[in-house]
């Protein structure tokens, strides 16, 4: 992709790419991505193949490396963002910020401070907001000032819901703007958000949030194709949509949405490897009310009018590898698939994810929802008083990248030695 005037974003622990993919649809061009697994990287790499992915840890990486690494060079950093990962270690009696477990939040500030961009956002879990762990923010937010940086106060938490995204989701932005920069104001709410019962809510002049069935609706039945056995993808002939999901299936293009424009085929269900569950569980679930728990898997299963509860992303190999409760479909008796959670994450299908459920999941679990994402992203443009301009036709990745294990994706990047352990799998 030719060098344009859009302004540059750099996503220090990138994931998959959902504060990537957010910024970029609010006028931003992703210049780098840093991210210290393999396989999540490969997928960043895969969505945002015109930046430069960085598998590496971000306590090994400099602002100059950066720079004369990717296509950055001298050239300004509008936004570094990123939701650096944080342990929630009781911190009674210590600086936070010097506990080498919540160094990473630390070590995101060297960056900007190292890359001197116009704006940070910092996004993490609403919970650092209260008890102990509000004392790493009040240092964080010290460091910035004591270097020329003003933090926009008080910081808030933000509910993906009120801003067009079918599921209940809380996460704390801090965002900040070097000394001179015009400060931004938080995005306020675009919509209303439903519950997750389906419920009435309270009258107001917004919309409601699209529904769980808005958002995957028209998606074709996963169990009807034996090709999703083994695969993630099969050519499917798809419902009629909402307008939220023609939107995310490329059909209409909203325009709030300034992403540049990847080719996908209409008719190509991705991201949708079946699940097998024993005719109990089936039973179970198609006995389960919508909008109500099942009592023995604790599985919510989705109301159709209502919204989505938060998607997690289960634990990592090294603590233990669990696979987090993954919602029921609202009509059919199955747990959802990949796409549709990245439905509800706000995703648009063109982007992929591993095409195994494990990584896949954890790959959305771990992310922003890009349309939350884009609503920050938007706010920080217009405080610098920058007109967004649309993006141009990209190529995805090569889709190796998407199937790659571990160690190809190490060999990928040239990792010579292991970062992430090795996924140790049960006995069956």
């Amino acid at each position: 992709m030719k060098k344009s005037n859009r302004p540059l974003v750099v996503d220090l622990f990138s994931g998959a790419g959902g504060l990537s993919l957010g910024f970029e649809q609010a006028g931003y061009d992703v210049v780098a991505g840093v991210e210290l697994d393999p396989i999540h990287a490969a997928i960043h790499e895969f969505n945002f193949s015109y930046a430069t992915t960085f598998c590496r840890d971000v306590t090994t990486v400099t602002g100059e490396q950066i720079r004369s690494r990717s296509e950055l060079g001298n050239r300004e950093v509008h936004a570094v963002v990123g939701g650096a990962p944080c342990q929630g270690f009781s911190l009674i009696g210590k600086r936070a910020l010097d506990d080498p477990r919540n160094r990473l939040i630390a070590e995101f500030a060297r960056i900007v401070l190292e890359l001197q961009p116009r704006y940070f956002v910092l996004e993490n879990v609403a919970g650092l907001t209260v008890g102990d762990h509000r004392k790493m923010l009040d240092e964080t937010i010290e460091l910035f000032e004591e270097n020329d940086y003003e933090v926009v106060k008080p910081y808030r938490v933000l509910q993906a819901a009120e801003f067009g995204t079918p599921q209940s989701r809380r996460r704390l932005f801090l965002m900040g703007a070097r000394k001179g920069v015009p400060l931004p104001s938080y995005p306020t709410p675009l919509t209303v958000a439903r519950r997750l019962d389906g419920g009435a809510v309270e009258p107001s002049s917004l919309p409601l949030s699209p529904s769980v069935w808005e958002a995957i609706g028209d998606l074709p039945e996963a169990d009807e194709f034996i090709e999703l056995l083994e695969g993630d993808s099969v050519l499917a002939k798809f419902g009629e949509p909402s307008q939220f999901a023609a939107t995310l299936h490329g059909l209409i293009r909203d325009p709030s949405n300034f992403s540049h424009m990847r080719y996908t085929d209409e008719k190509l269900l991705t991201s949708s490897r079946r699940t097998i569950h024993t005719e109990k569980s089936i039973r179970r679930f198609a006995a389960t009310s919508p909008g109500s728990t099942e009592s023995i898997s604790r599985f919510l299963k989705l109301h159709p009018e209502g919204i989505c509860n938060t998607l997690r992303a289960g634990t990592d190999a090294q603590r233990g590898a669990h696979t987090s409760p993954r919602p029921i479909h609202p009509a059919s008796p199955r747990v959802i698939t990949v796409r549709e959670a990245a439905r509800l994450h706000s995703y648009p299908d063109w982007f992929r994810f591993h095409v195994t459920k494990w990584h896949g999941f954890r790959q959305i679990g771990n992310s922003v929802p890009p349309l939350l994402a884009q609503a920050v992203a938007a706010s920080l443009l217009k405080a610098d008083g920058i007109v967004p301009i649309p993006g141009s036709d990209v190529e995805v990745g090569e889709t190796s990248l998407l199937s790659m294990r571990a160690i190809e994706a190490e060999r990928h990047f040239g990792i010579t030695e292991r970062v992430i352990p090795q996924r140790m799998r049960k006995a069956s």
